[in-house]
């Protein structure tokens, strides 16, 4: 089977109680649709298990984007000749806006492992994609965090880079390719279960927030959802 979930936001324990509701199996695949880091408790620790599973395919959030570009910069070694230069003003600016947009968990999970571990959770990140397409039980999907902005009539879905796809979520109605369905999560849905509107799904269900994770199986779209912690932001 395949599946696809969105927004774990390092709640690790409910990624793990989710595998165990889909019976996830060496033949299924699930595609993790971006911000698996930040705000919940076990981020890194989430990252790991999904490292140690062939079959989850991860794809890049705008969480995943602030923190790799910030930790590419914090996990370089200082030296006599980098140090003057090493971090700029804008390094600085990136790194408290990440922190202040939940980043905190992230870094400081990270900090506990040794030097190399650390480094292939930063590789690990900067090799998710932007987005997939694929097929499943005779449906066409599209899978990205965010949306297409600025949409282009015509554009493939693989044309587009971060900017465009990790920050700006579809406008709601709207059918940006015909004939396939678009799988989103970035914003959480009103009523904490998935949305659907037209050829479009939104699945990111506020896991983090007090909501569910939810988990969408693509063959015949079944969602399976899993109660998220409590007062974790």
């Amino acid at each position: 089977m395949t599946y696809a979930v969105s927004d774990i936001h390092g709640c690790c324990d409910t990624w793990l109680q989710a595998l165990d509701v889909i019976r996830f199996s060496d033949d299924d695949t699930l595609y993790v649709l971006g911000d698996m880091v930040d705000r919940g408790p076990a981020p890194i620790r989430l990252l790991q298990d999904m490292m140690a599973r062939p079959n989850v395919i991860p794809l890049l959030g705008n969480h995943e984007y602030m923190a790799a570009t910030v930790l590419q910069k914090l996990l370089v070694e200082v030296t006599a000749d980098n140090v003057a230069s090493h971090l700029t003003a804008d390094d600085l600016r990136g790194c408290a806006i990440w922190i202040a947009n939940g980043g905190q968990t992230t870094l400081e999970e990270l900090r506990r492992l040794p030097r190399k571990a650390q480094r292939d959770v930063l590789d690990y990140l900067v090799e998710c994609s932007l987005c997939e397409e694929i097929t499943a039980g005779g449906h066409d999907y599209v899978l990205v965090h965010a949306g297409f902005s600025p949409y282009v009539p015509g554009r493939s879905p693989a044309d587009y880079g971060p900017e465009a796809t990790l920050f700006t979520p579809p406008e709601e109605g709207r059918v940006y390719f015909p004939g396939r369905w678009l799988v989103t999560g970035h914003i959480p849905t009103a009523a904490g279960r998935i949305f659907r509107k037209g050829n479009h799904l939104s699945i990111d269900c506020g896991c983090v927030f007090g909501g569910h994770l939810a988990v969408l199986r693509l063959e015949d779209q079944q969602v399976f959802y899993i109660p998220g912690p409590q007062g974790v932001r």
